[in-house]
């Protein structure tokens, strides 16, 4: 999947506007002075709107990328790009991109 490198400093938000942030940085990949993130890397969420139980099964706490770059490793490792998808625990819901660096882009 194409898309540009997302890198720590970018927005990311769950579906209920809660801000989610990696938990580890790829340090030997950097992207506008940041380092970018690989798709092994959990995102923790913060702010998650979504009602607790017995209203809902919210809110998102930690998310997991499922689909990173296809053709650029780190480590060994896929990168996370602006269309790679997410999914948050314990909602199920995904994780969106909002706004990221447009320098470098990845397959």
């Amino acid at each position: 999947m194409p898309g540009f490198l997302v890198h720590v400093g970018a927005q990311v938000l769950c579906a209920h506007a809660g801000q989610a942030t990696p938990t580890v940085p790829n340090p030997r990949v950097t992207v506008s002075g940041q380092p970018t993130v690989l798709i092994t890397a959990p995102y923790m969420v913060a702010g998650c709107t979504f009602p607790p139980p017995p209203a809902a099964n919210g809110p998102c706490v930690t998310a997991q990328w499922l689909v990173g770059s296809t053709r650029v490793t780190s480590n060994g490792q896929p990168l996370v790009v602006q269309s790679s998808q997410a999914i948050c625990a314990p909602t199920g819901t995904p994780l969106m991109i909002l706004l990221t660096q447009t320098r470098v882009s990845a397959m």
